[in-house]
């Protein structure tokens, strides 16, 4: 039987050779930032950038922790149907579409949307999730240099007339650089020749624009992007994904999206602290002010960027170190000053851009702010 997983074997050892190896971490169940209260560290790793993960989940404890089916069967209840209204105010679009998770909302979305004799332009460091929509659609695709909207305009002049139609898709906040896409770049091109674009707003629903809904908010550019993906699971401090944008999108995607088709619908529960998320973002901006501030001063404070930086109120620092070992090193190094920061390495990022990612929340303290930096500084040479 051994035998039958060699290849397997082998590959893990060339891995673990790599200092590449990763394995799952237990977390005890309990309020971020203090995530363990064990060894009492400083949770610098959670997406939750709102605080709210901990602080929402009383709303589950009233509804079923099952949905029963899927949602074309019986599994989308009133409250499915609240959030998606809620979702479509927020980014002020025609309507919105639920789906178990943003990996399954981003994979499914374009694998979905595009067809055979369209052309798809993604961004060379978009998320894991967009790459496989990619490779599942029928529809050629090309990966663009990161954030080079003069690649993709060169793209599109040379290629546009070849294909019904064109896709651009990109992150609007890359999460593992804490970067934003050239997203007024991008749609002008759309515009000019008459493709459609797609933004992954991940990272950025509940951090960014005035009103909280993400990126193309923060550039002013909602009206001008008309499918934008999203997820329950980061800010909003819930679990799931959306799609929201123009009612014959969302028509299409209810009735040809696989993973959505497929897929048993998100739990009651889980959706009623979605909601309570996304009415969190409505009601209180102070929750993204006070994010989007530690951010800049973290970066100013550990040499990051500088005042003009378009990327200074992300809260997602990260510290690039290049090398596996040494990544991995300076993560337990900070376990041991009780703080974790996680190392990420290769394949999640690419070969030689190994990585501490820091992630911000509203909920981290003054002090605990404080003791980072001191550990960045004393640490990362």
């Amino acid at each position: 039987m051994q035998d039958l997983f060699g290849p397997l074997q082998r590959r893990l050892l060339s891995t673990e050779a790599n200092d590449a190896f990763r394995k799952l971490r237990p977390w005890p169940i309990a309020e971020s930032p203090k995530s363990n209260p064990t060894t009492e560290l400083i949770n610098f790793g959670s997406n939750d950038y709102l605080g709210l993960a901990g602080e929402i989940t009383s709303q589950a404890n009233f509804y079923p922790h099952g949905a029963g089916a899927s949602p074309l069967i019986c599994g989308y209840t009133n409250l499915h149907d609240k959030l998606c209204h809620l979702l479509s105010q927020l980014e002020e679009t025609e309507a919105t579409v639920l789906l178990p998770s943003g990996y399954a909302a981003c994979s499914g979305t374009i694998a979905t949307l595009p067809q055979r004799g369209d052309l798809i332009l993604s961004d060379q460091l978009n998320h894991a999730s967009i790459i496989d929509g990619c490779r599942l659609s029928a529809a050629e695709k090309i990966v663009y240099p990161h954030k080079d909207a003069a690649a993709v305009k060169e793209i599109l002049q040379q290629r546009r007339k070849n294909y019904h139609q064109v896709w651009i898709v990109t992150e609007g906040v890359f999460g593992m650089d804490g970067s934003l896409a050239p997203l007024d770049s991008l749609c002008s091109l759309a515009e000019q020749y008459e493709a459609i674009l797609i933004v992954d707003e991940a990272h950025g629903t509940g951090v960014l624009g005035s009103d909280g809904s993400g990126a193309c908010s923060h550039f002013g550019v909602k009206a001008r992007v008309p499918i934008r993906i999203g997820t329950l699971s980061k800010a909003i401090g819930s679990l799931g994904g959306f799609v929201t944008g123009p009612r014959v999108v969302v028509d299409y995607l209810v009735n040809f999206c696989r993973p959505l088709i497929f897929s048993t619908a998100a739990p009651p529960s889980v959706i009623a602290s979605a909601i309570a998320g996304v009415e969190s973002i409505m009601r209180e901006p102070y929750r993204r002010a006070r994010v989007c501030s530690l951010a800049e001063g973290v970066r100013q404070r550990i040499g990051i960027g500088d005042p003009a930086d378009p990327n200074r109120i992300i809260p997602i620092v990260p510290i690039i170190v290049g090398d596996n070992r040494k990544a991995l090193q300076i993560a337990q190094a900070a376990i041991s000053a009780g703080i974790f920061i996680p190392a990420i390495r290769p394949p999640t990022v690419p070969v030689g851009t190994s990585r501490l990612r820091i992630s911000l929340t509203a909920r981290h303290g003054d002090q605990q702010v404080d003791d980072l930096v001191s550990f960045v500084r004393t640490a990362v040479t």
